[in-house]
């Protein structure tokens, strides 16, 4: 059920969306045909009587687009990323609504470019509007206004988790009030408990509780369908935290199939359209970067060919999408005798370096030749580093979910190796790090990731680069 606190919210967002869209209609006739910012169209001028006129049908059709596009589902642990989406989602269907009444109606004063303006500012003023809601909303549910009660179902380690959790965000307005456990023996030191599951009806009534949250490990599974009937008796709202193992999920969502719900906890967020963006970034960027970095390449090769005997370049094999092997390109920046005794991980002052190579290796200059890597497609500019088969039949065995960073292509730099996990630090954090990655992956955080490596090759100190 829509509560009326939620309800006066959705009708707020509703009469502000409109009124953007409005806004933006008549904005759009001033800066296609009366700013002189443009070239004047070859068609004449329209009236801007006809765009007054066409207002109460543009206002209906983003009305329903709106609302179809799911711009209204709001809730108290509503994401900016997902209203980003469903104003997305929204801004497209009433742009395509409105070119479509306007050719079936063969209007004259129709313009390509005015319509551009409007879609752009209509999206534009909504997320700013929306953000500016939001930020009032929050900032009166952190100083205790506008709050509602919730009833943690458990006592373990995924129950306090939940009730820290809602603790961080007090912009949901969200206050735990309690716990609810069957099992006597049970001790919290937060919140007390404050009965059983049988006595949940009589609890929500007394405290007022409008949000149930059922945080039970997955050995309880029995006492959550208790909860989930007994609750039945209620109008709380209830929500199921999933008790998912650490590192497990990609990309979580559910499915409903047939009448049965499937939970994906772990699948790869990269597939479709984010592949053809993500190979056509890799080839146009790496294209540029080794026409511009070709001198200092070959500056490199002549200082290795003089310094040290050897290969300019070194070949290792490492793990690339699906674990599939590849042959990765570096600067040789050690003895051609350094793994003499087999394979191994480099260290602090490690004496298999030559002396250029220790600087190539601090200055991750040694890693310049995996351009061409990224431009054969064996490698991404952004991704988890790859590792050497070696390795990663240890690392698979010890690491949860490790095998997980293979469901992407290796990249050159990666969110890990930015925040100064890589080398001999810590597995788990790098993980934790490229899952992170692949799970919020877009051009942006590529472009982003890029950036501060190129910022901190140049003005910062490499952690772990030896």
């Amino acid at each position: 059920m829509i509560r009326r606190a939620r309800q006066e919210l959705v009708l707020w967002f509703g009469f502000w969306d409109l009124v953007a869209t409005a806004v933006a209609w008549l904005l759009s006739y001033w800066l296609r045909f009366q700013s002189d910012w443009f070239p004047p169209p070859d068609q004449p001028i329209p009236e801007v009587v006809l765009y007054w006129q066409s207002l109460p049908l543009i206002i209906l059709l983003a009305a329903i687009s709106y609302r179809f596009a799911g711009m209204y589902d709001v809730h108290r642990l509503w994401r900016f990323r997902e209203e980003i989406l469903a104003v997305g989602r929204g801004i497209l269907w009433m742009g395509l609504a409105v070119m479509a009444a306007s050719f079936a109606q063969r209007h004259y004063y129709e313009s390509r470019l005015a319509m551009a303006f409007f879609v752009a500012l209509s999206g534009l003023t909504i997320v700013l509007l929306r953000r500016l809601s939001w930020l009032a909303v929050r900032a009166l549910r952190a100083r205790g206004v506008n709050q509602s009660h919730a009833l943690i179902v458990g006592t373990g380690r995924l129950a306090r988790r939940t009730v820290s959790t809602l603790r961080m965000v007090p912009w949901s307005g969200i206050q735990p009030v309690g716990y609810v456990e069957d099992v006597p023996w049970r001790r919290t030191t937060d919140l007390p408990i404050l009965g059983s599951i049988a006595e949940l009806p009589e609890l929500v009534q007394r405290h007022h509780i409008e949000h149930v949250f059922v945080a039970l490990p997955l050995n309880r599974y029995t006492d959550a369908r208790r909860v989930f009937a007994v609750l039945g008796q209620t109008t709380a709202d209830v929500q199921l935290v999933a008790d998912i193992p650490e590192f497990a999920s990609l990309a979580f969502h559910t499915t409903h199939l047939h009448g049965m719900t499937i939970i994906s906890l772990r699948e790869n967020p990269h597939y479709g359209l984010n592949i053809i963006i993500k190979r056509s970034m890799d080839i146009i960027l790496s294209l540029i970067a080794i026409i511009i970095l070709a001198p200092l390449m070959a500056v490199i090769a002549l200082l290795i060919k003089i310094t040290s005997p050897g290969p300019i370049l070194y070949r290792q094999e490492r793990c690339g999408l699906n674990g599939r092997p590849f042959q990765m390109l570096k600067f040789r920046t050690m003895h051609v005798d350094a793994e003499k005794d087999g394979p191994q991980m480099t260290r602090p002052n490690d004496p298999r370096r030559t002396r250029l190579g220790a600087f190539l290796r601090a200055t991750n200059l040694d890693e310049l030749p995996q351009l061409f890597n990224v431009l054969r497609g064996d490698m991404s500019l952004v991704g988890p580093r790859p590792e050497r088969p070696v390795f990663v039949q240890q690392f698979q065995k010890t690491i949860p979910n490790y095998m997980a960073r293979h469901t992407v292509k290796a990249g050159m730099t990666g969110w890990a190796q930015i925040n100064g996990w890589r080398g001999n630090s810590s597995l788990r954090r790098r993980v934790q790090f490229d899952l992170y990655y692949i799970t919020h992956w877009n051009p942006l955080f590529d472009l982003r990731i890029l950036f501060l490596t190129i910022w901190r090759m140049l003005f910062g100190r490499q952690k772990h680069a030896y």
